[in-house]
């Protein structure tokens, strides 16, 4: 998770104090980052990232499905919640780097899949957000726009009414992939999750 990267200060002020007791907040969430990686379908030896990955919740499923010949990296903004995911064991697992969505420190086209949960609608630009990430992946590399919360369950969360205007709605998501280079594969709007499944274009 994040929030909009042009204020870092106030991302890291935000998330900082909260990253010891995230996932006790969040306790269920852990099949549906499951399901999401398996429908992503990393390849087997590949190389993969879990971007502002918080305390790597997908991490573990992100290894599982590249196995040990592949390469797992989990960047995030806020040191406390990569803190938070050596304590979990999760450095065992992945790369743990600090670093800006927006601003990736990853080559181009280096990876065959990526994962977000809970990131785009925070952008303060999506489509260049978006574009950054279908720039670190391959042609033909796979992403994952994911959030363990349907949008509405989301919105009554936070106090606030869905509106046509919310970035993640199929037609305005389906824009700013398009827009970014990803093509638009599949998208679960639903009650209980959101997962939007997309193909880098190259």
């Amino acid at each position: 998770m994040s929030v909009p990267s042009t204020d870092l200060a106030a991302t890291r002020a935000f998330f900082g104090p909260r990253a010891a007791a995230w996932e006790l907040k969040f306790p269920d969430d852990g099949p549906r980052y499951r399901r999401a990686v398996a429908e992503l379908g990393p390849p087997v030896g590949g190389v993969v990232a879990d971007i502002a990955c918080g305390t790597g919740r997908a991490l573990p499923e992100l290894r599982d499905a590249v196995g040990p010949e592949g390469t797992v990296i989990g960047v995030d903004v806020t040191p406390e919640m990569l803190a938070e995911a050596t304590v979990r064991g999760r450095h065992r697992l992945a790369a743990l780097v600090l670093g800006d969505a927006v601003h990736l420190p990853l080559r181009s086209g280096v990876l065959d899949a990526v994962i977000t949960a809970a990131l785009v609608s925070h952008l303060a630009d999506p489509v260049a957000g978006l574009r950054e990430l279908a720039r670190v992946c391959r042609p033909g590399g796979r992403l994952a726009l994911f959030h363990p919360v349907g949008r509405a369950a989301l919105a009554r969360r936070q106090g606030r009414e869905l509106t046509p205007e919310d970035l993640r709605a199929e037609p305005n998501i389906r824009a700013a992939l398009t827009a970014a280079g990803w093509r638009l594969d599949t998208i679960d709007d639903g009650a209980d999750r959101y997962l939007v499944l997309a193909t880098a274009k190259g």
